[in-house]
């Protein structure tokens, strides 16, 4: 669930929130831990596929500064290590702001909201920008679709606004809320890795 910009070598991702897992635990909830390792294995597989220069974290790479263990911060460096010749650029979000800075070793370079490249500003929550085309994330987009038998299933998606495009969440363990696109977005929904249009309105 990523974004790629071909002729820049750029690729965009949001809501990553490693140390959910462990940010659960240490507030008694007894969740497994795995989740961080999942999704720092499946984007060091699409970084093999798609050889970006440059990865850009549209917020929220870490969930909170009690999930930021010893042992999961050295295994986001040492996985930081083995791709350290891909730079990683994070666009701040609400979750970085409270977790604080990374440690220099994470080799991440953190700006401000929005950052402008080209046509597009960068940011974490998706509102428009005079500045550019909003590429943002924040809300973890999902939609859903309901069969005939009443069944229903919340699918992550990508939303293209007139003014804002919103990525889904890439982290395993971050869920999707229900977003109300408006007629003439575009929504793409993620299924098993295949990525299909919904139709919005009429």
């Amino acid at each position: 669930m990523a974004l790629y910009w071909p002729s820049e070598g750029m690729l965009f991702i949001a809501d990553v929130h490693l140390g959910k897992d462990a940010s659960f635990q240490s507030a008694g909830i007894p969740v497994p831990l795995g989740p961080t390792s999942e999704t720092l294995a499946r984007l060091a597989e699409l970084l093999h596929v798609v050889q970006p220069r440059r990865v850009v974290m549209l917020g929220d790479l870490w969930h909170a500064k009690e999930g930021r263990t010893d042992d999961l911060v050295s295994e986001f460096i040492a996985w930081r290590e083995v791709h350290g010749e891909v730079e990683i650029i994070l666009v701040e979000g609400n979750h970085d702001l409270k977790s604080g800075p990374l440690p220099e070793a994470a080799r991440v370079i953190e700006v401000k909201e929005p950052h402008i490249v080209g046509p597009f500003a960068l940011c974490h929550h998706p509102e428009a920008c005079p500045d550019g085309y909003v590429l943002g994330g924040h809300i973890h987009p999902g939609v859903v679709l309901e069969g005939r038998g009443r069944q229903a299933v919340k699918l992550p998606c990508f939303w293209f606004g007139k003014q804002v495009a919103v990525l889904p969440a890439f982290g395993s363990f971050t869920g999707c809320g229900r977003v109300s696109p408006c007629e003439g977005d575009q929504v793409l929904i993620v299924c098993e890795g295949n990525v299909s249009p919904a139709r919005i309105g009429g």
